[in-house]
């Protein structure tokens, strides 16, 4: 019997645009199921990994496999079976949410488009705005519509950028618990960039921090929290942002 291969295989990984190098040859495996949190601040790398693990932008060197296929050359072959969720990212204004999560579920290729729409709204209490116009709702409804389109092709891999951005704390714990429940049940794999430190303590079994594009730590939260000599993730993101360590408990 041999090991599931890993969900996202990233290795030796470099991008070099004309401003400078945003990726210098960073190696990670996520397995199957994990729940990976990718650290760092502006400017770290974490955008540009996550876009060429996603297929939207060519490395300059190193490679990116997800589910076994080479990205981006082959990713049409699994586009299918992953997809992204940003607040960040607006969907069109005018159109309600309705006609926004039609239009992004025929380009997923999404069977019983009614059915599956049912089922989000249902899931995800949008019952109540799926016929108002995406561009006039709150702040935690455009993030419940942002994961439903992200939700609607039943992912096995899922990117998360700040996926609770701006929400009051009672709707960010709403995502959350989603989120994990759709994890467990699907069994799928959930790499999450996110600067809420809370979050990522809760979410993930694993952290990568990232400084100017390359991995400068890797391990469980509590390995970290140990290393570092530290109560709180937060803390230990500063000490990695600002160059400093507890070098009494790296001893």
């Amino acid at each position: 019997m041999t090991d599931t291969p890993p969900a996202i295989v990233v290795d030796r990984l470099v991008k070099v645009y004309q401003s400078g190098t945003a990726v210098a040859g960073i190696s990670f495996a996520l397995p199957v199921g994990s729940v990976t949190g990718l650290l760092g601040g502006n400017g770290a790398g974490k955008t540009t990994t996550i876009a060429m693990i996603m297929g939207l932008v060519t490395p300059t060197s190193g490679a990116v496999a997800v589910l076994g296929a080479e990205m981006p050359r082959q990713r049409y072959r699994v586009l299918h079976r992953m997809n992204f969720e940003s607040p960040y990212v607006e969907m069109p204004m005018r159109l309600t949410v309705r006609q926004n999560l039609t239009v992004f579920a025929r380009l997923y290729g999404v069977d019983g488009i009614p059915d599956r729409l049912r089922e989000l709204a249902d899931d995800l209490d949008l019952g109540d705005f799926l016929d108002r116009q995406t561009g006039k709702l709150s702040a935690g409804q455009k993030t419940r519509v942002a994961l439903a389109k992200a939700l609607l092709n039943r992912p096995e891999v899922l990117l998360l950028d700040e996926p609770t951005a701006s929400l009051d704390p009672d709707t960010a714990d709403w995502v959350r618990s989603h989120l994990e429940r759709y994890r467990v049940a699907r069994g799928a794999t959930v790499l999450l960039a996110s600067h809420n430190m809370g979050e990522v303590e809760r979410l993930c079994e694993r952290v990568i921090i990232m400084k100017r594009g390359r991995i400068e730590d890797d391990d469980t939260p509590a390995a970290l929290l140990a290393r570092y000599g530290r109560e709180t993730l937060e803390e230990v993101f500063l000490d990695v942002a600002r160059g400093r360590q507890n070098l009494e408990a790296a001893q």
